[in-house]
């Protein structure tokens, strides 16, 4: 599942951070890096992927 996020990621990176976390603060801040630009929003997803690897969704607050 974590390879069909990653590529998610770096074709649409809020989609892959939602399916992470959900709809969350990290999804938003992802929103807001992607309309910055495109680069920081795929970088920003990738290490929400992968330092949450294993870890069950939750809600930041």
């Amino acid at each position: 599942m974590d390879i069909l996020r990653i590529l998610l990621s770096i074709l649409l990176p809020p989609l892959g951070v939602a399916l992470q976390v959900g709809i969350s603060t990290q999804f938003w801040i992802n929103v807001v890096l992607t309309l910055f630009g495109y680069i920081p929003g795929i970088i920003h997803a990738l290490w929400v992927i992968l330092s949450r690897n294993g870890e069950p969704a939750t809600r930041d607050v």
